[in-house]
């Protein structure tokens, strides 16, 4: 697969061999094991002394931080790396009061302690909870056996490290024993209606732009940390930016992966949600939680004022009237590609009689009954709309412009989520730092390794794709969809049937030459070949993510902006949920799950600024 693999540093296992472990003993006291090596990290944690901390870790450990120790998402690989992280930061934010989490406890017995995921990989896993200065916070380590110097003797040290910033001490959010406790009689609607208009001089500290997920979930966790925001949604509807799209979007994600910050889905919910489903579930949320949403409006400009970084925003009602702002933080939460969907230019566009639409602008296979249609691209939109117009009876053919990672949800779901993100598996909050807690540098050879065995499960539909000439790859690496997902947002598809009705030649395929131009009457082909249309789909990817953010801001500010999304040299997503590189300024995007954790994240760093307790980011490098 074609990538910018080269910048990915090796990054092997920490296996039996090469630790030097012939095999583990018969007998291993994890707990006993966790509370030793704990003790010992918060000894040297509390003291400030990275040297004695750096003894506590393998030569090739990875630290991870999100927000408690460094302020920003920082991954730090090999021992020199880490104690010059520890050295810097230990003294700026005092980590102390390390609790280990109970190994006993009805949650954490699913992930904690010893564990081998697979015959040569031995960990034991431990999770601990420690305060800052300014915050409360948890960790998750993985210790694996080394040679110890005592003959025949082995000891434990941590491989990962994992810690993340979950609450400010005294802003804690106001959920469960913290909610309101005072009666409303008769006075809650119209309490209601003020302070979504914000009236009476009210107004808000952050206007958040989009209503989708993202928008919805970080303005919940700001709502419950006291922060008083605004998400303006351009649709007439919450939830119409899934309502709009393709009437056969459904979820290729389990519903238990999908759940929402303070409002899960119900036991009832379906494993797959059909998009309209989810489109009702956020205007739902929206009410439930009391979200201040003005929909039908635009932000017309947001423009920060250099003396006081302070954002004038102008916002445009439905009615036609505007409505200005002055505020502290502007959140972009427009979705990937900001909403902007182009089509590839390509020759002969101008004299082609049929229609050309992006996959994002299209709605229904019914447009297109009695047609022939073409989709150029075969990722995950591209099946989706395959499948539509096959059950609809119209004849299409996918044409795949390169190869495609495929993995089918039946066998690739529990492969990766078994026992984490599952029916019945550990609580979502644990989940998700457990995802988390693996570095993505750090996780290549374990993704290389399921990727082989989801593709020995999948064998039967891989293989009936190969005959029928789609061109599979095995990802980035051959780490299968996730570091395609993490570094270029797609090139997968996630399959939920479209790949069987590929083999069996119901949507039909056209690959293995590049388009040399358009005809009157469809694509002609570098091979001399042609192919018949009356409507092309372009199911060919999105625009850049900061599309609204130069429409609204200008381009000073969106050149000023660093990019968005793709991984960073220690791994780390680029500009989302993090600093922007502008002052005030925010993007929120993801998937439901990405959108559950990092929304906190998000709300946090604003709720610490707003507060005046926010420290300096870490931002030495090696």
């Amino acid at each position: 697969m074609a990538s910018n693999s080269s910048a990915i540093p090796n990054t092997p296992l920490p296996t039996l061999s090469r630790l030097g472990i012939a095999s583990l003993p018969d007998t291993v006291d994890a707990t006993a094991i966790a509370k030793e090596w704990l003790t010992a990290f918060s000894k040297h944690a509390e003291a400030g002394d990275a040297q004695a901390l750096s003894t506590l870790f393998v030569p090739n450990a990875f630290f991870r931080d999100m927000l408690a120790l460094t302020w920003d998402f920082r991954t730090f690989s090999g021992i020199q790396r880490i104690t010059q992280f520890l050295t810097d930061r230990l003294p700026a934010v005092h980590p102390r009061a390390f609790v280990l989490r109970d190994p006993e406890d009805k949650d954490n017995k699913a992930f904690l302690g010893l564990q081998q995921p697979f015959e040569d990989l031995a960990w034991i896993a431990l999770m601990f909870d420690f305060e800052t200065d300014v915050g409360i916070a948890s960790g998750i380590a993985r210790l694996v056996p080394v040679p110890s110097a005592s003959q025949g003797e082995i000891e434990w040290k941590a491989h990962t490290v994992f810690t993340n910033l979950e609450d400010l001490k005294g802003f804690t959010e106001a959920i469960g024993p913290l909610r309101s406790f005072e009666p409303n009689h008769g006075k809650w609607e119209e309490e209601r209606k003020r302070e979504a208009e914000f009236v009476g001089g009210k107004t808000p500290s952050v206007v958040i732009v989009g209503g989708g997920q993202s928008g919805l979930e970080v303005a919940a966790r700001l709502k419950v940390l006291g922060v008083p925001a605004l998400v303006v949604e351009k649709n007439g509807r919450v939830g119409d930016n899934w309502r709009n799209r393709y009437e056969a979007l459904c979820l290729h994600d389990p519903v238990w992966y999908d759940h929402m910050p303070y409002l899960p889905f119900p036991p009832t919910w379906p494993v797959y949600t059909p998009a309209l489903k989810l489109a009702k579930w956020l205007e739902h949320y929206a009410e439930a939680l009391e979200l201040n949403v003005w929909t039908s409006s635009t932000v017309v400009s947001a423009k920060q004022d250099p003396a006081t970084s302070k954002w004038h925003v102008v916002i445009r009602r439905g009615d036609g009237t505007e409505r200005t702002f002055d505020v502290n933080h502007v959140v972009f939460a427009t979705g990937l590609g900001g909403g902007e969907a182009p089509i590839p230019q390509i020759p002969g566009m101008d004299v082609f009689k049929g229609q050309m639409i992006h996959s994002y602008r299209h709605k229904s296979a019914r447009d297109h009954l009695g047609k022939k249609v073409v989709i150029v691209g075969a990722c995950t939109a591209a099946h989706d709309i395959a499948v539509d117009y096959y059950e609809n009876g119209v004849d299409v053919t996918m044409y795949q412009r390169s190869s495609t990672y495929v993995m089918s949800t039946k066998n690739g779901w529990k492969v990766l989520m078994e026992g984490v993100y599952s029916e019945n598996a550990v609580p979502t909050a644990i989940a998700d730092r457990l995802n988390a807690s693996l570095p993505h540098h750090m996780s290549i050879e374990l993704a290389q390794r399921t990727t082989k065995i989801i593709a020995e499960l999948d064998k039967p539909i891989l293989d009936g794709l190969r005959a029928r000439g789609f061109m599979l790859n095995d990802g980035i690496l051959g780490t299968g969809f996730g570091l395609l997902a993490w570094d270029h947002a797609g090139g997968y598809y996630l399959d939920t049937g479209a790949s069987q009705l590929i083999a069996d030649g119901k949507i039909k395929l056209k690959s293995g030459s590049n388009i040399e131009r358009l005809t009157e009457t469809g694509l002609k082909f570098e091979d001399g070949s042609e192919l018949a249309a009356d409507v092309i789909i372009f199911a060919t990817g999105l625009g850049d993510s900061r599309a609204q953010l130069r429409k609204v801001c200008g381009d000073a500010v969106a050149d000023a902006a660093k990019p968005v999304w793709g991984l960073d040299d220690e791994g780390e997503i680029k500009g989302v949920w993090r600093d922007l590189g502008v002052k005030g300024l925010w993007c929120m995007l993801g998937n439901l799950a990405l959108c559950r954790f990092h929304s906190k994240h998000v709300a946090l760093q604003i709720k610490a600024m707003e507060e005046g307790v926010f420290g300096e980011r870490y931002s030495a490098t090696a």
